[in-house]
């Protein structure tokens, strides 16, 4: 594989803490602690619109597959649901008082899920945009949440460092391990694995029917804040608090790529929080501390 850097994008002035696909193929969202999300134009390499402000800090963003509903999570505990065609806000909920960290979607079911600072699951059925269920699942924060491919599996990881499997045709805990040292920052399904990666700067693999440290490795220097396997293409990416992103082959975890600041001068120079390859697999979108977005493409 080859990934070259196509572009550096300015305009946030805060941190940005998440990313996101766009409704349109040329198109990207990215949020943070500005007061508003922001869409850019991949072909125009620059700033399209706000697309709507926001009353708190960003942390995650989801768009409904199918639709051009965008989930917005807010630090006060807020979910907004924006039409992207239309730029209007269809609906809004109060999950909590508090930071919603990270979000995941069930097509099957038409759910959207939710967890953060109160370590709830929060389900919400979108045919309506009511709140349907609502799960105490740690005593801490609950920061990533992942669902398998088949969508009958659902995984979380908690600031203890705790890793939970749940079935997501009623949301019953299938397993819990403490896999991290410290708290578990990301998570992702690839094949019949399941990836955690945490504060403990450890990526941690294990069998998606038994939680367990099968194998693990240290991808990065500090945290890693995100796993983001290819849509099609047999390798993965990661980013870090240690300001780089790295891609890994899924067969053997090869590293294939390392855009840290230290192998090329325009990598990130703070931490890179999280990122998300385009619907098409082409680009890689990567957002940071150092308030820049960055747009890799795949060659």
């Amino acid at each position: 594989m080859d990934i070259k850097l196509k572009s550096t994008l300015t305009g946030h002035q805060n941190p940005i803490f998440c990313v996101e696909k766009g409704y349109y193929l040329n198109t990207f969202f990215t949020g943070g602690n500005d007061k508003g999300v922001v869409e850019w134009d991949i072909e125009k390499n620059g700033f399209k619109r706000i697309l709507c402000a926001v009353t708190s800090s960003v942390y995650a963003l989801k768009l409904i597959p199918g639709t051009a509903i965008l989930a917005i999570a807010l630090r006060e505990g807020k979910l907004l649901f924006v039409d992207v065609q239309e730029q209007k806000l269809v609906a809004s909920l109060q999950l909590g008082n508090r930071a919603i960290f990270a979000l995941s979607y069930i097509q099957q079911k038409n759910e959207l899920l939710a967890v953060g600072e109160e370590g709830r699951l929060y389900v919400i059925d979108l045919a309506t945009y009511k709140r349907i269920y609502d799960l105490q699942l740690s005593q801490t924060t609950v920061r990533s949440i992942a669902v398998d491919a088949d969508e009958t599996k659902i995984a979380l990881g908690d600031k203890d460092g705790w890793v939970y499997l749940l079935a997501s045709e009623d949301f019953h805990v299938i397993e819990r391990m403490k896999l991290h040292s410290l708290p578990t920052t990301s998570l992702a399904f690839l094949q019949n694995k399941l990836l955690s990666g945490g504060r403990d700067a450890q990526l941690i693999i294990s069998d998606v029917n038994q939680l367990s440290n099968n194998f693990s490795f240290i991808p990065h220097m500090f945290t890693v804040y995100g796993i983001y396997p290819h849509p099609f293409e047999p390798f993965f990416a990661t980013v870090s608090r240690d300001k780089s992103l790295k891609f890994w082959s899924n067969a053997d975890f090869a590293l294939l790529k390392n855009m840290s600041r230290d192998k090329m001068q325009d990598g990130h120079h703070l931490s890179v929080n999280a990122g998300i390859w385009s619907e098409d697999g082409q680009y890689f979108f990567s957002v940071s501390d150092d308030k820049l977005v960055k747009i890799w493409e795949l060659q």
